[in-house]
């Protein structure tokens, strides 16, 4: 519940949003609300309490499941070739990603160095110049609060999206399953659906030669086999996998082929993903009543952030809504489109994001609205990590044409490839302005001043929760020594910083 200091009346919500309700003139100008009320007053009128965690049921990190999904998340058991791992591309303490514009997965030249300085082998199978995965990794942290729609493009989506339930309230479509179509075998909820596909990605994890020309099933079945060690192509040489799934399932007396099942991979992977929670930020504590917790300056920002750009703010709050501060639907901003693409276009090098699974021609160029929790910790910015820094991305939303025209390639790791980047987010920009043109588009077209931008720049920050910088509070996701390591594969994370 909001504390009693913000608590607005419908009168006075209205007088400070909309400048009076027919009230007396000489009474509104003796009115002067103070920032804090103006900041209450959005707040309440959008329903911002600043914690999307209300009405939730979510996973502790200590429950035996999630406590399974951590060994499973850490190990390059998963990784076709055993040289990568989900956390290869979403470490705790890389704000639940890898800190690179697009990820390296399989093929790594040194398979635990995570963040900047991974690179790419160059005698990898597809070694192409460039880095293996075509998408930047989103943050697993508070996945457990999307409801719609997993991935950039969307291709794991709930199909009745009930609020509060991680798509737990009805089917899920996966890639496995036509679009619009459940897929019997997705799983209770978003993220158990998720946790059953970055395996079979050649780029992420499967690589090129395990179960090659075989379909996800097969794949998965073969991964079953490996924990359960029956894989005949591989013993592996320490194997207490049965030992662990007993645990995490509490089922102390189930066989192997009973309890090492990839659904129950997926699900206790979901249950170690869900339990990352962090939003204990300074701009939840100010909603609860702390006036102290944010600056002046983040409460402008918010109110920027909040308002429609005919109120004088920026509108932000038209796509990144709610609590969770997105609305998971699909937008075209026309981000850098960097690196390899997605097979797209007439030369494969483009990505045409949500088309691809709708084949609805205003979704070309479009991809799910982020949600900004920690948004400080979870760059590069952008479906392909074209950004590297948040103002940068910031000033792309207020004039995406000119933050093309000005794009500083400098700002890219050398590995990624960008011979194609203008040509190609340039074709995204045209969408736009064609959606704009057809009033088709949310992106206001505001005009900022420094010193504004400098205040939504503030006001992002109070959305980061401290501990996902504090190793020590980060702890309880990452497992040490005293954690078992069933298969003598644990990714022990190394870093050139």
């Amino acid at each position: 519940m909001i504390q009693s200091p913000w608590k607005v009346s419908g009168v006075l919500a209205c007088l400070l949003l909309l400048g009076g309700c027919g009230g007396d003139s000489n009474d509104k100008a003796r009115f002067q609300p103070t920032l804090d009320e103006r900041v209450a007053a959005v707040a309440q009128q959008q329903g911002i309490s600043g914690d999307p965690s209300v009405g939730r049921s979510l996973p502790d990190i200590a429950s035996p499941k999630a406590q399974l999904g951590m060994q499973l998340f850490f190990s390059k058991g998963l990784g076709g070739d055993l040289d990568s791992a989900c956390v290869s591309c979403h470490h705790p303490m890389l704000g639940g990603g890898d800190d690179l514009s697009l990820s390296i997965g399989v093929e790594a030249v040194q398979p635990d160095l995570l963040g900047p300085g991974r690179l790419h082998l160059s005698t990898g199978t597809h070694f192409d110049g460039g880095p293996t995965v075509p998408r930047n990794a989103p943050s697993t942290f508070n996945i457990v609060f999307y409801d719609e729609v997993l991935f950039h493009d969307g291709r794991v989506e709930s199909l009745d999206k009930t609020a509060g339930l991680n798509g737990a309230g009805g089917g899920i479509r996966t890639p496995d399953s036509a679009f619009g179509v459940a897929d019997p075998d997705a799983g209770a909820n978003l993220s158990i659906a998720q946790a059953r596909f970055p395996v079979t990605s050649p780029e992420e994890m499967r690589g090129f030669s395990f179960e090659a020309g075989n379909n996800n099933a097969a794949l998965r079945t073969h991964l079953e086999q490996r924990l359960r060690g029956s894989d005949v192509e591989l013993a592996l040489v320490t194997n207490q996998w049965l030992d662990a799934f007993r645990h995490g399932f509490e089922q102390p007396a189930a066989d192997a082929n009973t309890l090492i099942t990839y659904d129950n991979v997926a699900e206790a992977l979901a249950s170690y993903q869900n339990s990352q929670v962090l939003i204990d930020s300074p701009w939840k504590a100010y909603r609860e009543g702390d006036l102290q917790a944010i600056s002046d300056q983040a409460k402008r920002g918010a109110l920027l952030f909040y308002n429609s750009k005919e109120q004088g703010g920026a509108g932000c709050a038209g796509c990144h809504s709610g609590d969770f501060l997105t609305d998971e639907q699909f937008h075209v901003v026309g981000m850098p489109q960097v690196g390899r693409g997605k097979g797209d276009g007439p030369d494969g090098s483009e990505d045409f994001g949500r088309f691809r699974e709708t084949g609805d021609a205003d979704d070309k160029y479009a991809f799910r609205t982020p949600h900004l929790l920690n948004v400080t910790e979870t760059g590069p910015w952008g479906h392909a990590g074209g950004y590297t820094s948040l103002e940068a991305v910031v000033r792309h939303h207020l004039n995406p044409q000119q933050a093309i025209d000005n794009f500083d390639f400098s700002q890219l790791d050398p590995a990624v490839q960008v011979s194609n980047m203008t040509a190609n987010t340039q074709k995204a920009l045209d969408q736009l302005a064609s959606l704009r043109l057809a009033g088709k588009s949310q992106l206001p077209e505001a005009v900022l001043s420094d010193e504004q931008v400098d205040q939504l720049l503030a006001f992002l920050e109070t959305l980061t929760d401290p501990c996902v910088k504090d190793r020590d509070c980060m702890a309880k996701w990452i497992p040490d020594n005293t954690i078992s390591d069933p298969d003598g594969l644990r990714l022990q994370a190394q870093s050139t910083l």
